[in-house]
């Protein structure tokens, strides 16, 4: 029988590892990859297929309820390798930064009931009619500086994600790994680490160093493609991996070096792989996680 890879209907170049498979010991499969599940259809998707850990976001979250989700992850045996997302620290105002603040406050107290490694935090970007990056670069690091001894009080590691710089102006003002790490380093590396995310940090040509500067720092490995031509919807732009450019063993490797023990969490926003069977996009996960990643 030929297996084949949804959606794009090609043949599949392995087969799909069986539950049990050993190389699917640290995959983890964020939510968001299986847009349209919910998460009692995600955590059962992970089950059926093997896959040991997931990446719970906080919309489906709330839907389901946080004690709810946090019981069926324990009863289905799954690890929380994150929970999506907190941040977005740059509003115009105080008020509506002290109403980030208190936002991701509850981000953290939800983190911590589901057992999550870490809080992934999206930063923010310019603040609306704004031109002061470095003023935006300043509101995110005092954020952060009011949230970690919350944080530490509830044992959640705040993870700050840089995203490529075509996303600065609306959603990071963290671009680099190097910039991440920068603000990381002003704290205990317990408390806060940084995502590397192959889709925002592929290009960056001091990317192998920087890795090995984060060392244990890493508090998440993201993988997906950098497709080609990208998509005129840049924040649907993600692939399947093996559709797009990445060359994934490398970062794997090096992340591994530099003392990464984690998850590997395959997160993907794409519109046509969302309106495939959840299962079949899973099968497609798997498969290409073996080939291309390990």
């Amino acid at each position: 029988m030929t297996i084949y890879d949804a959606p794009s209907g090609q043949p599949a170049a392995i087969p799909t590892p069986a539950p049990g498979d050993p190389r699917l010991a640290a995959l983890s499969l964020n939510q968001w990859t299986t847009r349209y599940w919910t998460v009692a259809q995600a955590i059962e998707g992970c089950v059926r297929a093997g896959i040991p850990a997931i990446g719970i976001w906080r919309e489906p979250l709330h839907e389901h309820g946080v004690d709810a989700t946090a019981q069926r992850v324990r009863d289905a045996g799954l690890r929380v390798s994150s929970l999506c997302r907190g941040g977005f620290f740059t509003a115009p105002d105080r008020a509506r930064r002290q109403e980030a603040i208190a936002d991701n406050r509850r981000a953290i107290d939800e983190a911590a009931s589901l057992g999550a490694r870490c809080l992934t935090l999206v930063v923010g970007g310019l603040p609306s009619g704004s031109r002061d990056l470095e003023g935006a670069r300043r509101s995110v690091a005092d954020a952060v500086a009011e949230l970690v001894p919350h944080a530490a009080a509830a044992g959640v590691r705040l993870a700050l994600e840089p995203l490529h710089p075509m996303y600065c102006a609306d959603r990071a003002v963290l671009s680099t790994l190097a910039q991440a790490l920068d603000l990381a380093e002003l704290f205990p590396a317990a408390q806060v680490g940084v995502v590397v995310d192959t889709f925002h940090v592929w290009w960056d040509p001091d990317l192998p160093r920087q890795i090995g500067r984060a060392g244990r720092r890493i508090a998440s490995f993201q993988v997906c493609d950098w497709l080609v031509p990208v998509p005129s919807d840049l924040l649907l732009a993600r692939g399947m991996m093996g559709d797009g450019v990445i060359d994934f063993r490398p970062l794997r490797l090096a992340v591994a070096a530099a003392g990464y023990e984690g998850d590997i969490e395959v997160e993907i926003f794409n519109a046509d792989l969302w309106a495939a069977p959840g299962d079949d996009i899973v099968g497609t996960t798997v498969r290409r996680y073996v080939q291309y990643v390990l």
